[in-house]
This record gives structure tokens, C-alpha cells and sequence, in this order.
């Protein structure tokens, strides 16, 4: 064989290659899935056929008014929305108050709520096998509160690992499937969360390789139309990926200034009231065969000083509108 016939043979078997790891993500990865007992998706749903949408209140948009958790569940399912979205601290705090997770979990169900996603914090992707084996164990912990009160899945960002640029593609997807091996083992399932400020997972696509890289079937991945817009992701590239893979979604807008260098969380505003193409971003989401919780994640102090029950209800007005309108 010919040093020029080696050449297009070697790049035939790295494209093949390709082919088939794109194919895990794209595709929902189909061995894996029927080795591990998954039912694999059939196909996408049209717009005229696909379910109907899923709202979730993420509990940072009125988390100022400091109301406990109790209270945003019992606002939550006044206000509207099929589930709620809530962080691990504000699950700590109401078990130190002396809550009991177990009257949280009927109070929620009652109201007819769910948790889908919840948030939290731990470094599962640290070169150090020490900090490793402690941020698993947070890890652990936080998901064990997740599961006690029926919750699914978790955020699992680049905590403590925004400032490098060093983790490679293939450590990141060791790193993330043992996190995934923990979850499997409670019924809770990490994802892998872009952070637009950050080095490490900055954008999608880099998600997207180290997600894929794992082979897990229950790697998936949790963006966010403000850190897509931040971390320099283009939009469309979110028509690259099966909808089984994005599983919960953040949505919000921003505003056409500051650009997305200096743009800030406080600048999240209500979907609509900003520049964001949310109507392409819903398309192809629900193209893709997406079913999950469209989830109203905000920061801004703006809304922190209003009555919360009318900031929750007019950012579920706002965000049916830009989903539903689209469609």
C-alpha cells in the first residue's frame, strides 16, 4: 500500500470513528441504551404531535424574598407550573429549620409539582484524586436530597474548575461518567452543565465531546439560552443534539447590551424581553424530539425587589409565550 493510500485509509477509519461516537449523542447511542435496558426513542415528534410543554420555576428567580422552600412550592402550584426547580441549600436550610423531607415530598406532590432538576455544587473534575473522592461524596449527599424528595436529575457544572483550560475532552468524560455511576446508583442523573464564563465547558460542543465521550446512557447535558449566549455557543448548533440528551432546559433572555463579554447573570430578563431567538432555539429543540422542562432560571436584583408571586407568574406567562408561540 501506497504512503498516499495509507494516508486515506487511516482518515477513513477516523471518520468512521466519528460516525459512530456522533452517533451516541445524536442518535441516543443505541447499543448502549438496550444494553442498559433503556427504551430507545423512536422517532421525533412533529410539532403537531410532540406532548405538551412542561414549565418549571427555578427557585433563583425569586430567591430574595427569601420566602423558604415550603412557601415557593405552595406559590409555585398557585401561580401555574408543573414543577419546581429547587437548590440544595435551600433543602439544607429547611431540613435545619427542622422540615421534614418526607412532608416536603407529599406537599409537592399534592400541589401537583414535581422536581425534574435541582442545583447544586461539587468537584467532581479536579485532577486530585482526594478532591475528586470528596466533591462524589457532596455529590452523593445532594442527590440522596434530591431523591428523598422524588427529584430526577442534578446540575452538575464545572464547579471549582472555571479558571483552566487544561482538562482534556477524555479526562472531563472519565471524570463526569463516574459522577453518572454514582447517580445511577440513587436515581438521580447528573448533567453536565455549560457555564458560559467558564474555561472548562464554555460551550456546547465541548460539553457535547466530553458527554459523548463517557458512552454512559445516562449522559445528557443542561444548557441555558444565557450561558449559549455568553460562552459564544451558536444557537443552531443545539439542532446537532437528540432532544433525549438535553433533558431539561434553562430558559430566560438577555438584553442586546452588554455583549456576551460583559454580560452578567443579573442581566437575565423574561423570555421575550430581550434579543435571545428564542423562537429558533424552541424550534429546533422540539424538532429534536426535546420533552423536558422548559425551567425559568433568572438572577435579576430588578425582580428580586417585586412581589415574587407576580415576578413568578409573569415569567410563566412569558415563557408559555415564547414556547407555545413559536409552535
Amino acid at each position: 500500500m501506497s504512503e498516499h493510500q495509507t494516508k486515506l485509509e487511516h482518515r477513513r477509519t477516523w471518520i468512521k470513528g466519528a460516525i459512530v461516537a456522533a452517533a451516541g449523542l445524536t442518535a441516543g447511542g443505541l447499543e448502549s441504551r438496550e444494553a442498559a435496558g433503556s427504551q430507545v426513542p423512536t422517532a421525533h415528534p412533529s410539532f403537531a404531535t410532540r406532548p405538551s410543554a412542561r414549565f418549571c420555576l427555578n427557585t433563583s428567580t425569586i430567591r430574595e424574598a427569601k420566602l423558604g422552600l415550603e412557601a415557593m412550592v405552595d406559590l409555585a402550584a398557585r401561580v401555574g407550573y408543573d414543577a419546581i426547580e429547587p437548590w440544595i441549600n435551600e433543602i439544607d436550610a429547611y431540613r435545619q429549620s427542622g422540615g421534614s423531607l418526607t412532608d416536603l415530598r407529599k406537599r409537592i406532590e399534592d400541589a401537583g409539582l414535581s422536581i425534574p432538576s435541582a442545583i447544586g455544587f461539587f468537584d467532581y473534575l479536579s485532577d486530585d484524586p482526594a478532591l475528586r473522592r470528596e466533591g462524589l461524596e457532596t455529590a452523593k449527599r445532594s442527590m440522596e436530597l434530591v431523591a428523598a424528595l422524588g427529584g430526577t436529575r442534578i446540575a452538575a457544572p464545572p464547579f471549582r474548575n472555571t479558571e483552566r483550560d487544561d482538562l482534556s475532552p477524555l479526562a472531563a468524560a472519565e471524570r463526569y461518567a463516574a459522577l453518572l455511576e454514582v447517580g445511577r446508583g440513587l436515581g438521580v442523573t447528573p448533567m453536565l452543565e455549560i457555564w458560559g464564563f467558564s474555561r472548562t465547558f464554555k460551550r456546547l460542543g465541548e460539553a457535547a465531546h466530553a458527554a459523548m465521550e463517557t458512552g454512559h446512557p445516562d449522559a445528557c447535558i443542561l444548557a441555558d439560552v444565557y450561558h449559549l449566549r455568553k460562552g459564544g455557543s451558536p444557537f443552531s448548533t443545539l439542532g446537532w443534539l437528540n432532544g433525549s440528551r438535553l433533558p431539561h432546559f434553562h430558559i430566560n433572555d438577555y438584553p442586546a447590551q452588554p455583549g456576551p463579554e460583559g454580560l452578567a447573570d443579573k442581566d437575565r430578563v423574561f423570555p421575550g424581553d430581550g434579543v435571545a431567538p428564542l423562537g429558533e432555539i424552541v424550534r429546533l429543540l422540539t424538532a429534536n424530539g426535546f420533552n423536558g422542562f422548559w425551567s425559568l432560571e433568572l438572577f435579576n436584583p430588578e425582580y428580586w425587589r417585586r412581589d415574587p408571586e407576580a415576578v413568578a407568574r409573569e415569567g410563566l406567562e412569558k415563557t408559555r409565550k415564547a414556547v407555545l408561540g413559536t409552535v
